[in-house]
């Protein structure tokens, strides 16, 4: 089978996927100052590019999926096939000014305005219908204002680093996260198109294990209705007899947010010798 070609993000977001493909049981290894990850798999390629660019790579077809945030995907009008959005590094891109310039201001002269996203701030610059001059930035976009611009258009996941930097959000344009990508061509090749789809599942899985625990606990015979009509599972719970017919052993899959709450409840229930475990995959 022809190697599906995969494009890394480059910076803040590359952890986050690095990890996901890890807990996949894909392992990437980038050597220092490279570019070409080593892949455990022999029918996977990866490169790291920047975010920026991953998109109009996809598009131009020398690559199959990249994992980028939607907001360069607008940016750069890439014509690509979202596959999933991972749910990463949840951003939104805000328009922000100084504190001491007010609403009216921002319409009462041309208004400088720094940011990295030119064509989103263009469109939502002409919808406000302000008066205004777009300078493009290469990061640390914040520190523009006010002596080298009146307003900026930039991401922020919290609005502290603004904040600090005495701005204040005017208005939210989007918001973005990393997502999964892949090419037109990839997903017209039915080989790459069932590898992709491969890759969906194990990345769904892993996500979903993350807040999920299993919980193994035995129960008696005499508690055994009790135990199992009042306990949550995924779909119903694992039953198996235990040595010397004396009870139950039952397992269960739970959201780990209601592990402290659950707990006490299966004890209460009857619940002996509760164990917990951490999951690796859950595939419903």
């Amino acid at each position: 089978m022809e190697k599906l070609k995969i494009l890394l993000p480059k910076g803040r977001i590359y952890e986050n996927v690095n990890k996901l493909f890890s807990e996949a049981g894909i392992s990437i290894y980038l050597p220092e100052r490279a570019y070409r990850p080593v892949v455990n798999q022999d029918d996977i390629e990866a490169k790291v590019m920047k975010p920026q660019n991953i998109g109009k790579l996809l598009e131009l077809g020398a690559h199959d999926i990249g994992f980028t945030g939607n907001d360069w995907i607008l940016e750069t009008g890439a014509d690509v096939v979202e596959v999933m959005d991972l749910g990463f590094d949840r951003v939104r891109i805000v328009a922000a000014v100084p504190n001491e310039i007010d609403d009216a201001a921002l319409r009462s002269k041309r208004m400088i305005v720094a940011t990295e996203y030119v064509n989103n701030a263009e469109t939502w610059l002409k919808k406000q219908g302000l008066n205004y001059l777009i300078v493009r930035t290469y990061g640390a976009t914040e520190v523009f204002p006010p002596d080298d611009a009146d307003m900026i258009i930039d991401n922020t996941a919290t609005g502290r680093t603004l904040q600090e930097n005495g701005l204040r959000i005017v208005d939210t344009i989007m918001e973005s996260s990393t997502r999964m990508f892949a090419s037109k061509e990839a997903m017209n090749n039915p080989d790459k198109k069932r590898k992709i789809e491969e890759l969906k599942m194990l990345f769904e899985a892993a996500l979903t294990a993350r807040n999920r625990v299993m919980l193994e606990m035995n129960v008696s015979r005499a508690r055994f209705g009790d135990l199992v009509s009042g306990i949550p599972a995924m779909k119903s719970p694992t039953v198996a007899p235990l040595y010397g017919d004396d009870g139950y052993a039952v397992k269960i899959v739970v959201k780990k947010s209601e592990v402290p709450s659950l707990m006490p409840k299966l004890k209460s229930l009857g619940a002996t010798d509760i164990l917990e475990y951490d999951l690796r995959k859950v595939m419903a």
